[in-house]
């Protein structure tokens, strides 16, 4: 018989945002996308900044905000240690956006002590939230 659900724990250093049977979960990994599902092989990855897209056991969708970390998927549990994760209907818009427009503002600036790999960083992750943001409005 073929496993229908697997089990999800998405934790970060605050708090543990999910916990329960999942049927699948969409996420970005160092590599690109991944789905996982039931039966999945196992896996441990490093997690780009961006959205993780839960499909719990009663099919129901649930949408986090990732800043990065790491995914582990063994047998019958998926394990997502995220450096930063917040619930997609806590995303504030108004500070993603401040947030990107002050990392290209520090990625144009002239001055030579500009540590552009920190801008950068700082850059992926309110884009990542922006897109988050706009994705969870669209289902709305």
């Amino acid at each position: 018989m073929a496993l229908l659900t697997v089990n999800l724990n998405v934790v970060s250093a605050e708090e543990s945002l999910f916990s329960g049977s999942i049927k699948s979960l969409q996420i970005t990994g160092s590599e690109g996308e991944l789905g996982i599902m039931p039966g999945h092989a196992p896996l441990l990855t490093s997690l780009k900044p961006g959205m993780a897209l839960i499909t719990k056991a009663d099919g129901t969708e649930e949408v986090i905000y990732l800043s990065g970390g790491m995914l582990e998927v063994q047998p019958n549990n998926v394990t997502v240690l995220a450096d930063v994760a917040t619930r997609a209907a806590d995303l504030d818009e108004e500070a993603a956006l401040a947030a990107k427009q002050r990392a290209e503002d520090n990625m144009n600036a002239h001055g030579g002590d500009v540590d552009y790999a920190a801008v950068a960083a700082e850059l992926a992750r309110a884009v990542a939230q922006l897109r988050v943001i706009q994705a969870t409005s669209k289902h709305s």
